[in-house]
């Protein structure tokens, strides 16, 4: 028998974490893991429209963290879990913060704010910029309201913001989209 994907535990409004509690569907860890899976769906889109084979593999790869942090805020941090979790470390903030020195390298200097926009891929990747700071400030209301969440986690979340932003304008700038200047009414 094929694999079902509706267990119909869920339709009173309630969910399992990662160890078996349930919680209910609007708890602080489901909105935060929905947003970051949110996030990866953005991801996928600009992957989807981006003809770069460097840039797509960077995509990829950050998906896959993406899960890896979707799987530790999914997780009930006071039962313990029998499988493996995979995990975030601090060479995945490294990774980003080189990624973006390289991008870096080949853009002009802003010289200020930009408005979002310049092609299909460059805006969606500002669409996921967004919904990844959503993610960050969920993950920071976890924490202060003491549900446990890994410092590591923020600070991905926090470097992946500035990696796409990044990442828009890398994409508008190999695509030859011109970036415009936000010019605030005096």
């Amino acid at each position: 028998m094929a694999f079902k994907i509706y267990t119909k535990t869920g339709d009173k409004g309630s969910t399992s974490l990662i160890g078996g509690v349930r919680v209910p569907k609007n708890h602080i860890r489901i909105e935060s893991y929905g947003t970051v899976d949110e996030l990866n769906s953005f991801l996928g889109m600009v992957n989807d429209m981006c003809n770069n084979e460097k840039i797509n593999g960077w995509i990829r790869e950050i998906q896959d963290r993406l899960f890896t942090v979707g799987s530790v805020l999914a997780t009930n941090p006071d039962k313990e879990v029998k499988m493996k979790l995979p995990d975030v470390h601090e060479e995945d903030v490294l990774w980003l913060e080189n990624k973006m020195d390289e991008m870096n390298a080949d853009l002009p200097e802003m010289r200020s704010f930009i408005l979002p926009g310049g092609n299909l891929a460059a805006s969606t990747c500002h669409v996921a910029r967004c919904v990844c700071r959503r993610a960050e400030r969920l993950c920071v209301t976890m924490q202060e309201q003491d549900e446990y969440i890994p410092e590591l986690i923020i600070k991905y979340l926090n470097r992946l913001s500035d990696f796409l932003f990044v990442l828009a304008r890398y994409i508008g700038h190999i695509n030859g989209a011109a970036e415009v200047p936000w010019r605030a009414r005096v």
